[in-house]
């Protein structure tokens, strides 16, 4: 059962900065897609914004100094095109100069907002002092954040964690201390960096964080897989929005289901078998269109499993589907997956228990 929303929520476009959102959605405002390593693609941001209801997407995590050296990869990752928008670049790293001109050449890119990692638990990032390490110096990161609000003209966002560890849950005040400097708006993931991806997300956290801050937008993130999840982020911790994640990837769906909800109080029916093939014949395409027929076939790699958790083609197509080799090869299985589809059940592919899987063990070994 959805949850009611609190009667007092504000229902007015929200503004990213001096970017308004526009959005019918009071629910999640602008739902936004968070940005997940390796998965968040243009092709990926593209073939959800065409399922409609996405107000801000968010590219792959960028390395300020690759990005000034022009790196290949790094020039891969912030790809991006005027169907493509708005669009945030989301940067890392722990020099002030470094990210203070990468941000300066986003702006000129044409890049709608500059989004500063402060959430990342990998060890490869917080071991140079960049992702959620910079949750553990208040001085110097507020100093950097504010260099570079002051470089740029365009919106400047943070996405952070509640903390280090449940001992230092730091989210407020660095919210309190951004706002002074003129951060647009703020997402919040509710878990410590400890926590990796881990346990549950404190909601108590979020909320607390929220009432910080007298003008900007925090939007929660964190374990919202469907319309009740963001519901009861919504409803308890009083956020401005939601960033969705690892549930845009099982269903990208939600974010136009958000908005058919608010306007209709129905969120409509979940998405067919036929649609969800659909949906993986279009965002291979687009990684082939962007790409090239080799590294979209290397891309599409990384995502077939998650595909093949909702599809259940069978073990065989989905050994095909982590080795291919061609636009021809895919063309194959999925006409022979639109043969099989008039005998399937939609229970057998369907259902909540389904999740992507997140790293594990020992949080320094990521």
């Amino acid at each position: 059962m959805i949850e009611s929303l609190p009667t007092s929520l504000d229902t007015a476009p929200l503004r990213w900065g001096s970017v308004p959102l526009a959005s019918r959605d009071p629910l999640a405002r602008v739902p936004r897609l968070a940005p997940l390593a390796g998965y968040t693609t243009l092709a990926f941001r593209l073939a959800v914004r065409e399922l409609g209801g996405l107000g801000l997407a968010t590219t792959d995590l960028v390395n300020a100094r690759a990005l000034l050296l022009r790196s290949r990869r790094t020039m891969e990752l912030i790809q991006t095109c005027p169907a493509d928008r708005p669009v945030a670049v989301q940067l890392y790293g722990n020099s002030a100069d470094e990210m203070r001109d990468a941000a300066r050449w986003l702006e000129d890119y044409g890049i709608t907002s500059v989004d500063i990692n402060m959430g990342c638990p990998v060890h490869k990032v917080t071991r140079g002092g960049g992702g959620s390490a910079m949750l553990c110096d208040r001085d110097k990161t507020v100093d950097l954040v504010r260099g570079i609000v002051e470089a740029v003209r365009i919106p400047v966002t943070v996405k952070m964690r509640l903390g280090w560890d449940d001992a230092s849950i730091t989210a407020p005040l660095f919210a309190r201390a951004f706002e002074e400097v003129g951060v647009a708006a703020i997402t919040l993931h509710g878990r410590t960096r400890s926590q990796g991806f881990g346990g549950t997300v404190n909601l108590d956290g979020i909320r607390r964080t929220v009432e910080a801050v007298r003008r900007i937008p925090v939007i929660g993130n964190g374990d919202i897989r469907t319309i009740d999840d963001a519901a009861r982020m919504r409803a308890l911790t009083g956020c401005h929005g939601v960033a969705i994640g690892r549930g845009a990837l099982l269903n990208p769906w939600i974010f136009h289901q958000l908005e058919r909800w608010e306007r209709t109080g129905d969120p409509g029916p979940s998405a067919t078998y036929a649609e969800r093939l659909a949906f993986m014949v279009r965002h291979f395409h687009l990684l082939v269109e962007h790409r090239g027929e080799r590294f979209g076939c290397l891309s599409f790699r990384k995502v077939a499993n998650w595909y093949c958790r909702v599809l259940r083609p069978g073990r065989d197509v989905q050994q095909r589907l982590i080795r291919l080799e061609s636009v021809a090869e895919f063309d194959s299985i999925a006409s022979g997956l639109r043969d099989t589809e008039a005998h399937r059940d939609d229970r057998e592919w369907h259902g909540p228990e389904l999740s992507i899987p997140v790293p594990s063990g020992p949080i320094e070994r990521w």
